[in-house]
């Protein structure tokens, strides 16, 4: 869950590297550090944000170099410190390394690296492998790191820069992502396509297994036995300035207020008259037709848009979502035949564990519907169909539009589901209806952003909270608890309302506050008595709730309304309210909700 960049280039200056570098923060931020040849090999690296290497380097800003690589760190093995940063060097100080993934072999290469001589510095797996290449090494650098990454177990991507090699960097990836930009005289190499919009919208995402060489002209892929490879040139047609904040304090602030946007986004194109069209489904149509069970696998917020997808299909069909967390199916035996389909959520669509089971599930002979927001992902490379989110880059570790992006895709795939299984009446017409016309709506609920910042400076300094809701509003209390904990720090949990007396009740108290999710749908008498349920125990509780219903002042400390609409489509619209709440609690509290502590935005280490 690093950072890495790679310049190779005759104009380039120190300072290039570093702001390509500060695109890939939300990656890592315990520490950062830059190597680079130019009339000198030099490296700097300090543990911190990227700001604190930046300050280091004014003085060297504008010096020129040939070579360079990059990285920003989320420490795995070793804390997080000067010594432990990338890159690392070998004994010689001659080969430099940066690494994005984990070495599980590395103890027993460490060991038989010191058998020969050499010494180590840090904790990290990462030194093992410049190690590795300085024994390797005798005069070819894509031979040396071909020969060391053959002895690797795990996953890395890595970039390869030589003291004496002024005119090329080797990359090799298995299991963690790079890309490399194409064109415009200079090379160029990062752990996703941000860092290279300001040189060129062209680029290739190698594949598991590629070692690539890096020149200011070009690039040559091989594979591990060195044979030429082609890789597919993909164009990126996201604009740079969406990668900033635009004059906000938080890009996590910017890309909430993005949400209806990001809406509209997912769902262009894609609904002609009162029908979902999507082109993308055309080969597996067939499958879906009397499909009597879905599967599904995703990760965090991802995991939780995919229960909506489940509530929303199951109520419209007979058709059975089974819904697991990647980390859990990967494990499982996994109950999928020739042909099932499966469906994989992943926003990056480098997910480590959702690929996994991916490939546990194709080896098994299910076909793969990926919902995912990178174009040319190692998901989207990987599935026998990919519908994309279209949510544009998206910079804060803490998933916010691209949540709404995946709840609007999965909307269109449900509906498209229920479609070619003979269920299409008034009601399905109402929700696509109501959800085309949603963005509309998203930017009411935006609106309400004062009132928001109010009631979270009244409940910023509480430690504990409980969100609740039934049915569709149940995954909308699990993605607003995880929002809270994720950048605010408080402890907070969420659970199916019903299940209150079942234990939950329990740690309720005058410092214990609900977040009730409280529509008028289906269940709202239901919801309502587990609320009076909380306050009769002294809690005080905030009610998401409908407009125009009274009531919940009388059950209520303070409500906060959205919008009427159909009740499958609450989650969407509740999205903003539950966003903004814990963005501004983080915010108050003096956190940074772009970079919340332990965390990283694309998780490719299990």
């Amino acid at each position: 869950m690093c950072g890495i960049v790679g310049m190779v280039g005759e104009n380039l200056k120190v300072e290039d590297l570093v702001v390509s570098l500060q695109k890939l923060e939300y990656r890592g931020y315990d520490s950062a550090g830059i190597a680079f040849l130019g009339d000198e090999f030099e490296v700097f690296k300090k543990k911190g944000p990227i700001d604190i290497l930046k300050n280091g380097l004014k003085e060297k800003g504008s010096k020129g170099f040939l070579v360079g690589i990059a990285h920003t760190r989320w420490a795995t093995h070793g804390e997080p410190n000067d010594v432990n940063a990338h890159p690392h060097t070998d004994c010689r100080n001659e080969i430099a390394v940066v690494h994005n993934g984990i070495v599980e072999n590395f103890r027993e290469i460490k060991e038989y690296l010191i058998s020969k001589g050499h010494k180590f510095s840090s904790e990290t797996d990462t030194e093992v492998i410049v190690h590795l290449i300085e024994e390797e090494f005798e005069g070819d650098l894509l031979q040396a790191v071909m020969k060391a990454v053959r002895k690797l177990r795990g996953a890395y991507a890595i970039a390869v820069m030589h003291r004496k090699v002024k005119d090329l960097i080797v990359a090799a990836r298995r299991g963690s992502p790079l890309v490399l930009g194409v064109g415009n005289g200079v090379g160029l190499l990062a752990s996703d396509v941000t860092p290279l919009l300001r040189y060129t919208r062209n680029v290739v995402f190698l594949e598991d297994g590629d070692v690539a060489v890096v020149k200011k002209d070009g690039y040559e892929i091989y594979d591990m036995d060195g044979n030429k490879c082609e890789r597919k040139v993909y164009y990126i047609d996201w604009d740079e300035k969406a990668a900033e904040k635009g004059g906000h304090k938080h890009f996590m602030y910017k890309e909430i207020l993005e949400d209806p946007q990001a809406l509209v986004n997912a769902l262009v194109g894609r609904v002609k008259g009162d029908r979902v069209v999507l082109e993308e489904l055309e080969p597996v149509e067939d499958l879906l037709k009397g499909i009597k069970r879905i599967k599904v696998v995703s990760c965090g917020t991802s995991y939780y848009a995919a229960l909506v997808f489940k509530y929303f299909v199951e109520n419209f069909t007979d058709i059975d979502v089974d819904v697991d967390v990647s980390s859990e199916f990967r494990y499982k035996r996994p109950h999928v035949r020739e042909n099932d389909v499966l469906v994989a959520i992943s926003q990056s669509g480098e997910t480590a564990d959702t690929l996994e089971s991916v490939r546990l599930a194709k080896r098994h002979g299910a076909k793969i519907v990926s919902v995912v927001n990178v174009v040319g992902s190692t998901l989207d490379r990987e599935s026998n169909v990919s519908i994309y989110m279209n949510a544009g880059p998206e910079i804060g570790v803490a998933a916010t539009k691209t949540y709404v992006a995946e709840l609007g895709v999965l909307y269109l795939l449900g509906l498209k589901i229920i479609e070619l299984n003979g269920v299409w009446n008034e009601e399905t017409k109402t929700v696509l209806d109501r959800l085309v016309r949603m963005p509309e709506l998203l930017e009411n609920v935006l609106r309400k952003d004062p009132q928001i910042r109010e009631l979270s400076e009244k409940y910023k300094d509480y430690n504990h909270f409980m969100y609740i809701g039934r049915n569709y509003g149940y995954p909308t209390a699990l993605e607003g608890a995880l929002k809270l904990k994720e950048i605010s720090y408080i402890h907070a949990a969420a659970y199916q309302a019903g299940e209150l007396k079942h234990g939950p009740i329990a740690l309720l108290d005058p410092n214990f506050p609900v977040f009730a999710v409280i529509p008028d749908d289906s269940l709202f008498f239901k919801t309502k008595n587990n609320v009076i349920e909380a306050r009769s125990r002294n809690a005080k509780v905030i009610a998401l709730g409908t407009e125009g219903n009274k009531s919940l002042y009388e059950i209520a400390d303070d409500v906060i309304f959205v919008p009427p609409t159909h009740e499958s489509l609450y989650p969407l619209m509740m999205a903003p309210v539950i966003q903004l709440f814990a963005y501004h609690i983080a915010d108050m509290k003096g956190l940074d909700p772009d970079k919340p502590r332990n965390l990283a935005k694309s998780v490719t280490v299990e």
